[in-house]
């Protein structure tokens, strides 16, 4: 089947099958004023974030059921939409907070009158209960919390029923935020401990199925693969209460429904729609379109180097020049976010920064043959069906071109809610696209995450000695520091050098919503956050 035909047949199918039947059952306009109806792609896997293998579309739970020691702040853009502020650490459990000289003593007071969903006073108890259980469970969140030197529960010290201190190693540029990300999350420790048993200690499999937290809203009802239903608390202490009683995130996997949905006012808003939709639907002003760069991420296309050719640099420098790019960003990106490649040199810090490769078949056949590869290989080729959006044309497109050079490439889909298992945590994917993205906005952040021995997102199992002794260099550097650039600088040169993640472009995130919806705010995390919606 060519290309075309292959799309065009994907749309009529999701057209045909899902439009009728969704419409009947997500009649926004007949719900409730004080109801918001979201429609996203992406399948919630758990409603604990601690969880391993959780998925990147249950972090959404995390931030709306639960509350943080603090939070980041929020500003205006240039083209009047909201978006969430890494310069600005502001209060959300912890009410104040005090840093000592050396920078490795945080005293936290918590504020008086925070309570639980079910009217529980917050605790330093709760708050120490909760840390110790993201550091221990292992997989994503523990790593996340090494990020910002957070790593064993002695750190974390209870000095009474309203104060919390942590002690770090050394001091930290990444501390403070990292206790602001999704993964710190604060759980009512009393109602997990009833549930916990000698073989789960931390009321995984309690809190894998039910929510217990201090946030705006609470999960009234989880049908996996299906929705999730939040409902408005009424108790909630750490910021104005939400307009809306009930945001109902309906999952529609087939982007052409969800689009159809919002077309006709189906639905309120559509969570990260694909970038042809954000095009046409902002063209056509069917609906209120709002895009926003996705900070320190990338879409790339990544080589897992236990896959035997795949060892060889050489090989991935030639599959880098095999890359159709033009082609790549014009027909899945529809020209939205920032191209990847073709630059001269590598210039400064600046990070996302284009790589140096553009596509070159004459160059990737010599660099082939050079590694012993003359008559290519096959690969097996991963894309997720949660992503296809984009990932879809991408992979056609490559596989197209890696053909011309002798790579077989056939293509294989790996449904949503099984993906990070199998990319991140099993690592088996020979070569895959990936849409990492670090949620501290640093350059060492993000080589920490996608380059370092280990890390969940190093899906690649790329390994560096040099990487690794540069990165734990630099992470906790301050920006000043006389070291922090060439270590910065150097890290840039390697990484593009090895390729284990050709950079394809820079994305954007976009959502679709009736104008009836305001308070829409973007957020490193990219999953949608309920607690500031309105809905006139």
């Amino acid at each position: 089947m060519q290309r075309r035909e292959f799309l065009k047949s994907t749309v009529a199918v999701a057209l045909g099958a899902g439009v009728m039947p969704l419409v009947r059952i997500l009649p926004a306009a007949a719900a409730p004023a004080d109801t918001i109806v979201v429609a996203t792609g992406a399948t919630i896997n758990s409603l604990d974030l601690h969880r391993q293998g959780t998925n990147r579309a249950s972090y959404q739970v995390a931030v709306n059921a639960y509350d943080r020691l603090v939070k980041f702040g929020t500003k205006t853009l240039p083209d009047g939409s909201l978006s969430y502020d890494s310069s600005v650490i502001e209060p959300d459990l912890a009410e104040s907070w005090t840093v000592s000289d050396d920078g490795k003593t945080l005293i936290f007071k918590l504020r008086p009158n925070a309570v639980f969903a079910d009217g529980t006073p917050v605790t330093a108890q709760d708050v120490k209960w909760s840390l110790d259980r993201a550091v221990s469970l292992g997989g994503f969140p523990t790593t996340q919390m090494k990020a910002g030197l957070l790593e064993k529960p002695e750190q974390f010290e209870v000095v009474d029923d309203k104060t919390f201190k942590i002690t770090l190693p050394r001091a930290s540029k990444l501390t403070l935020p990292d206790l602001a990300v999704p993964v710190p999350f604060i759980i009512n420790s009393k109602v997990a401990k009833a549930h916990a048993t000698a073989e789960d200690p931390w009321a995984a499999e309690y809190l894998h199925r039910n929510t217990a937290g201090s946030g705006a809203f609470v999960v009234e009802r989880w049908e996996p693969g299906q929705q999730v239903i939040y409902a408005r608390n009424d108790k909630w202490t750490s910021g104005k209460l939400p307009q809306a009683r009930r945001v109902i995130m309906r999952e529609i996997p087939s982007a052409a429904t969800r689009r159809a949905l919002i077309e006709r006012g189906d639905v309120d808003l559509v969570f990260n729609i694909p970038d042809k939709d954000a095009k046409e639907l902002a063209a056509s002003g069917k609906a209120k379109v709002v895009s926003t760069p996705i900070e320190n991420c990338l879409y790339v296309l990544a080589l897992n180097e236990n896959f035997e050719p795949f060892k060889d640099k050489r090989v991935r420098q030639a599959i880098a020049y095999a890359v159709p790019y033009e082609a790549i960003f014009k027909t899945a990106a529809y020209g939205a976010g920032v191209p990847m490649w073709g630059a001269d040199k590598l210039e400064g810090i600046a990070w996302p920064q284009p790589s140096t490769y553009k596509l070159d078949l004459e160059k990737a056949k010599a660099l082939l043959a050079e590694a012993g590869y003359k008559d290519g290989f096959t690969v097996p080729f991963f894309i997720n069906l949660d992503l296809s959006a984009w990932m879809e044309p991408t992979a056609l497109l490559i596989q197209e071109s890696l053909a011309k050079i002798g790579i077989k490439a056939p293509i294989e889909k790996i449904p949503g809610a099984n993906w990070r298992t199998a990319a991140s945590v099993e690592k088996r994917l020979p070569m895959h696209l990936d849409d990492f993205g670090g949620w501290l906005n640093y350059p060492d952040y993000y080589f920490f995450w996608a380059y370092m021995p280990g890390t969940i997102f190093n899906s690649s199992n790329y390994e560096n000695p040099e990487v690794v002794k540069l990165v734990k260099e630099t992470l906790d550097l301050p920006l000043t520091d006389p070291a922090y650039a060439p270590n910065i600088k150097r890290l840039i040169d390697i990484v593009y050098e090895d390729v284990p993640r050709i950079p394809l472009y820079q994305p954007a995130l976009s959502s679709a919503m009736t104008p009836k919806i305001g308070g829409y705010e973007y957020w490193f995390h990219r999953q949608p956050d309920a607690r500031p919606l309105t809905k006139s």
